[in-house]
């Protein structure tokens, strides 16, 4: 077992650092899906980035337990039940499923929970009376807003001034000129509830949760007041992360991520991969065309914190790795001397320990295969080498000699599916508010 610490390039500080533990657990939140069209290729970058962080932690021997939510309540998901025609409800199901599905095809670790932002409402409410019992938060027209006048470092961890907060925030579902509000930059924290949508009933009236309070109060339902690593992608940072870290932090004196993991966009058509743009290259597509062996190595290949172009070609070439080390763990050798893999499992172990950085690691995975197809050639066993390409893979997601997903892999997304649709109907979302 390699023991040397998993060292993370921290957003809050614009470092390189250890990842730190405050318990026998290392506590990882990586934000979720909005689950009305998934899963792209910028879904599976973040998801697959996470897994890796999570592979790493663990094949050092540390334990994880590991979080991420469903945000299956939101305009997106309203929006979209109404194009369709459909229960806001049913669409965030079968996009889950779909999502699900994908994630097993990827061999990806499951988190050990998968809540649904719309179970946690009366946790929700919690959180928002105690942001105004702590003056943090005011409450007009309905609808409780955050108090930005209270928090005077708002922006400790995107560092943006404040016009290039409200552009931002913009473009991302603030509402600047809403009559109700003291400040455009003000965020909602529970919506009063408009014609048509679904609600529940609290002390302003009825409504549904603001987008940054679900997650912050889910982290702390399932994690505590603190975490170790929060992770997302970067589009995430503000003001969905600032927002958080707003809700958090004044309340419990603590902070609420020691580290701040995001990963980088992927663009496609010269522009971010989005739904909004609608230039997405859509998971089941390429899962159609290619291995999920070739799709893990073709995502490894980029740094999680490196933005990058969807590549066609590049996925070919990955395909043809994937390939090499099908071929190498399969090799058959002979009774000669053993082959080493030490070199390149060292130059692998020191890749991932230092910010992820898969592609060197799949360099140095590339290096071993030749060495194992080399040493066959000559007769060498190969066995242990052989071993040890599996084991190094494993930790990149790769299945290398096996037909399909890990069993922990499907069980474990098996479960999560099978509780995520069992839920009792208060926590599916039916809105007792007509």
């Amino acid at each position: 077992m390699w023991e040397g610490p998993i060292r993370l390039f921290n957003t809050l500080t614009r470092r390189i650092e250890p990842v730190h533990a405050e318990g026998p657990a290392v506590r990882v939140y990586v934000c979720g899906i909005t689950p009305y069209d998934t899963t792209h290729l910028g879904h599976a970058f973040t998801y697959t980035s996470a897994d890796l962080l999570v592979r790493a932690l663990e094949s050092r021997g540390r334990k994880v337990l590991y979080v991420q939510n469903v945000t299956d309540i939101d305009d997106d998901i309203l929006r979209k039940a109404a194009e369709t025609g459909g229960d806001w409800r049913a669409v965030g199901n079968r996009w889950t499923e779909h999502y699900i599905r994908d994630m097993i095809s990827l061999n990806v670790r499951p988190p050990d929970h998968l809540p649904r932002a719309s179970g946690a409402v009366p946790e929700i409410l919690e959180s928002v009376l105690a942001l105004l019992s702590a003056g943090l938060a005011y409450v007009s027209g309905g609808s409780v807003y955050y108090d930005l006048a209270a928090r005077p470092d708002y922006g400790v961890l995107s560092r943006l001034p404040r016009d290039e907060m409200l552009l931002i925030a913009n473009e991302r579902g603030n509402v600047p000129d809403d009559p109700h509000k003291r400040d455009p930059l003000d965020f909602v924290l529970w919506q009063a509830q408009k014609p048509g949508e679904p609600a529940w009933p609290s002390p302003w009236g009825a409504g549904r949760p603001g987008w940054h309070i679900e997650c912050s109060t889910l982290v702390q339902k399932f994690l505590g007041p603190s975490l170790d690593v929060h992770g997302g992608g970067e589009d995430l940072i503000f003001p969905h992360h600032e927002s958080e870290i707003a809700q958090i932090e004044p309340l419990t004196g603590r902070p609420f991520a020691h580290t701040w993991m995001h990963t980088s966009m992927v663009q496609y058509e010269g522009a971010k991969m989005s739904k909004s743009l609608g230039n997405l290259v859509m998971m089941e597509g390429l899962l159609g065309r290619f291995t999920p062996d070739a799709i893990r190595i073709y995502l490894a290949s980029h740094h999680y914190r490196s933005v990058w172009t969807h590549d066609e070609t590049a996925l070919q070439t990955a395909a043809e790795i994937s390939r090499a080390f099908e071929s190498a763990a399969s090799a058959a050798g002979g009774a000669g001397k053993p082959t080493s893999s030490q070199p390149e499992s060292g130059d692998f172990e020191r890749a991932m320990e230092e910010d992820l950085d898969s592609p060197e690691a799949l360099v140095a995975l590339e290096r071993l295969a030749r060495r194992i197809l080399d040493a066959a050639g000559r007769g060498e066993t190969i066995s242990t080498a052989q071993a040890e390409l599996r084991g190094l893979g494993a930790q990149l997601g790769l299945r290398i000699g096996q037909s399909g997903p890990e069993p922990r892999v499907a069980r474990g997304w098996g479960a999560l599916r099978q509780r995520f649709l069992a839920a009792p109907e208060s926590a599916r979302g039916t809105p007792p508010v007509a």
